[in-house]
C-alpha cells in the first residue's frame, strides 16, 4: 500500500461520537489501520489472512476485556 493518501479511510459507523476510534483503508490483499485522532502518526498494515483472524477474534469476543 504505497500511496495511502489516495486510499479511502473508513471509520466504523458504531464509533460516531467516540474518541477511541481507528480507521481502515482496504486495498486488495492489504488493510491499513490508523488512529483516527492522529492519522499523521502512521499506520499498521495487515495482509488479508491477518485481518480475517483479527476480525474473527473481535466478533467472537476473544478480545473483550
Amino acid at each position: 500500500m504505497a500511496d495511502l493518501n489516495s486510499r479511502t479511510w473508513r471509520k466504523a459507523t458504531r464509533s460516531q461520537g467516540a474518541d477511541n476510534c481507528v480507521e481502515v483503508a482496504l486495498s486488495g490483499s492489504t488493510t491499513a489501520i490508523r488512529d483516527s485522532k492522529a492519522p499523521e502518526a502512521g499506520h499498521l498494515t495487515a495482509n488479508s489472512a491477518q485481518w480475517a483472524v483479527f476480525l474473527n477474534a473481535l466478533k467472537s469476543g476473544a478480545l473483550d476485556g
